[in-house]
Parts: C-alpha cells; structure tokens; sequence
C-alpha cells in the first residue's frame, strides 16, 4: 500500500512544487481577479495530471506492477486518481465560474473587464483563436466526466453498463486534452512544468486512443476452451476448468487473469484456482455468485465454449524468507491459496517452512470442504476452517492461539478489505511489521 500512496501524493506534490516554480508571481497577487487567474490555472494541471495519470494506468503495463505491489494496487491507485481528478476539476470549474455565479446572485457586482493586449507571438496568437472553442468543449468534457466517474463509483450500477459507459471516458479525456493545451498560460509550456505535462498528455493520449480502439491488454490476451464446470451450490461457486492453446506464458499460484466469456459484458478478473503445468496447459477458476455476470455463469457456460483470457497479473505470489507462512482466506479469498497448494503438492512439497491456512466462510459445501482438506493433505498445509454460524468470525487472537510461532510468520490474506484491514491492525498492534510482512489482495476494480 505504501508505494501507491508515495505515487498518488508524491505526484500531486511534485506538480505543485512545478508549478510554484513557473509561477512566481502567485504570492505576490494583490486582487482576488488576479489570485482567482492563478488558481484556475493550479486546479486545471492537477486535474488534468491526475486524470492522465489514471489513463496511463488504464493500459495495465507490466513494468511497474512489481514496485506497485501488483496489479490490484494499481487499480487501486487508478481509483483515486481518478476520484481525485474528479474532486480538482469540479474545484477548477468552481474558480472559473465562481465570480458570475456571484454576480447573478447579487453578491458581487461586475467587474470592469479589460481589454486583452493584442499577441504578439504568432503561437500565442494561432492558439488564442482556438479558446471559445476550448472553453465550450472544455465545459461539456467535464460534465461528461462528472456522470462517467460518478457511475464507475456507484457500485450498485450493473458491471455491463458501468463496462460499456467507462469506455467513453477517453473521448472525454481527450477533449479535456485539447482544453488543457489551448487554455494552459503559454508561459508554462517553457518550464520544467511544461515538459513533464507535455509527457503525460502523450502518454494519457495514446492510452485513450489505445482504449478507444480496444487495444488494452491484447498483447497478453490468449483463448481457451472451457472442459469441465463443476457447481458447489452451498457455497455459490463454480469451478471452471479452461484448456490453453498455445501462447500462454504460464503463471505463479496466486496470481490472477482477466476472463472474457461475453464480449457484451467485457473482462472480468478472477484468482487463478490452479498452478500451471506446461504438459497440461489448463487453467481453473474458481467465481462466487455475487452479482449479476457471476451469478448466470453456471447458465451461461458450456464445455467447449472459448473463452479469452489475458494475464497473467499479480504479486500475490508467496515469496518470502521467513520460516512460517499464515495464509488467511475469507470467503471465495480462499482461491490464491488453492493454487498454491496444488503447486506446493505436484512440484514443490513443503519441506521446511510451516504452512497454516485459515478459511474463514458463512456458507458451507460439503464437497468443497472436502476438496479444499485433500488439497491441503497432499501440500502438508495445517487448515484450520472456521464456520461462522458455528464458530464464530476469525480473529488476530484466534490465530496466535492456534499458531504458537506467529512471531516468525508472513501473513497473506485475500477476502473482504475490511477484515483484512482489521487483522492487518491488530498484528501490527503486536509489533508484527505488517508493512513487509502482511501481504494483503486488493482484488476491487471499481
């Protein structure tokens, strides 16, 4: 979490500081006119820096998903930039309209407008005939980007039309891209400030027009053909067994991949329930039904159908040194660690490092429950499962009680954020430095 955290406010810190530097005058303003000038400008390149930042993000690139942590944090730093640019061009749009907004209240009375000195400079002259232009679509661009980020954090909205609906936020990128540049102060684009906007509009361009062609992960995108579904109704899920054609480049436990079975819905991201054996390229996932998509797949699936599948993504991959593992699965969390035990048994046997996985889980299925004890027989896991309704929820104390060497062990844990969050505190109250040692899937893409 820290690395994404130092990116979102190390990146609207260094533009700040960028942007004091191109502008000496803002602390020598002796009018709100002139102070208002100066704060439109602010607001309008953190906006448009967060929102570029969040398009590159969109593209998922691989390179920097290790010092993320992995593409859930990614996506997570996606949504609050996105929030974020959001927030600063709602506050940009304030300034710039706050003072007529005021007048027709009768809060303040017309200033008297000054004429503009006539340019000089033949780019600033080409580019102040293009300003109506840049103020209208300007205007219009950010009411579309209102509705489009407001839908993309409602998540009771459908995940197809919040698909369908996200998918026109470059073209509203873009136009906010041609207001930026034609409204930016000149003077900017001669500046430090001005050169790494510059980077970031191209770079936030070309994502949009990636996104807007369809391009977005096709480079790591393979086909597959579903084999085997097999329902476990006590606990809503449904196990899915894919064949690989050629192309796959494998994958470590715990990762995950973006499955698309309808073009019409659009990919969604799964844990990979499965370790990866060239000799049998197959892929299993494992999807609770839990919305509207995962709760008409068992409806919608049938041996033979292809199936596209892009990845893999992911950091969540159990490498560490310490002596002693917890794994902690909450719910349909549990899927990573069915991978890694089926590694763990078919390559790797546990030979040194203690293993202990606790399940935590409101529904029961017997068959899975089964599943889940052979799994964990053949890898040399200690599973511990807990039944809520007969053994009450999973605490940090209930652990340690059942964990003597706890002091010595990493922690990954996939389920529900806020139960992560929860025993993530609670070990860190009792010195664990959870920072380096509990390794936490942020699996929310919206």
């Amino acid at each position: 979490m820290s690395n994404i955290l130092r990116a979102f406010w190390g990146g609207l810190v260094a533009l700040t500081i960028l942007w004091l530097v191109a502008t000496p005058g803002v602390s020598s303003a002796t009018s709100f006119r002139e102070l208002r000038g100066f704060m439109v400008q602010y607001s309008g390149v953190l906006a448009i820096g967060c929102m570029s930042f969040a398009m590159f993000l969109a593209l998922r690139p691989r390179w920097p998903e290790h010092w993320f942590g992995g593409m859930d944090k990614m996506y997570r730093l996606h949504k609050w930039l996105g929030i974020a640019g959001l927030v600063l061009a709602i506050l940009h749009w304030v300034w710039s309209n706050g003072p007529k907004w005021a007048v027709g209240l009768g809060l303040s009375t017309q200033g008297r407008r000054q004429g503009r000195a006539e340019l000089q400079d033949p780019i600033q002259s080409y580019l102040a005939g293009f300003r109506g232009a840049a103020e209208a679509i300007g205007e219009w661009a950010f009411y579309a980007s209102v509705l489009l980020i407001g839908i993309a954090l409602v998540k009771l909205i459908p995940y197809r039309l919040f698909h369908r609906l996200h998918r026109l936020l470059p073209i509203a990128y873009l136009a906010l891209v041609f207001h930026a540049v034609i409204l930016l102060d000149v003077n900017y684009w001669l500046t430090p400030l001005g050169a790494v906007l510059a980077v970031m509009l191209a770079a936030g361009s070309y994502a949009a027009v990636v996104s807007l062609l369809g391009g977005i992960g096709t480079a790591r995108c393979t086909t597959g053909t579903i084999m085997d579904l097999q329902s476990f109704p006590g606990v809503k899920a449904l196990r899915t067994t894919i064949r690989m054609v050629p192309g796959w480049p494998g994958h470590k436990a715990g990762q995950f991949a973006f499955v698309t079975s309808d073009t019409k819905e659009g990919a969604h991201p799964y844990s990979i329930a499965s370790s990866w054996d060239p000799g049998s390229p197959t892929i299993t996932f494992v999807t609770k039904a839990l919305g509207d998509h995962t709760s008409q797949l068992e409806n919608k699936l049938t041996p033979g159908q292809n199936v596209r599948i892009e990845g893999p993504y992911g950091c969540f991959t159990f490498d560490d040194d310490q002596p002693v593992q917890i794994w902690i699965g909450g719910g349909i969390g549990i899927t990573p660690f069915i991978a890694r035990m089926e590694h763990l048994a078919k390559d790797h046997p546990q030979t040194k490092r203690s293993v202990h996985l606790f399940h935590s889980t409101k529904d029961v299925d017997t068959a899975a429950l089964a599943r889940l004890q052979q799994d964990a027989g053949a890898a040399g896991i200690h599973l511990h499962v807990l039944i809520d309704a007969k053994d009450g929820l999973l605490t940090g104390d209930r652990i340690r009680q059942e964990v003597p060497e706890w002091r010595e062990a990493s922690f990954w844990f996939c389920g529900p954020a806020k139960f992560g969050a929860a025993l993530k505190a609670d070990f860190a109250a009792q010195g664990i430095p959870v920072r380096s040692r509990f390794h936490q899937e942020l699996f929310e893409m919206r």
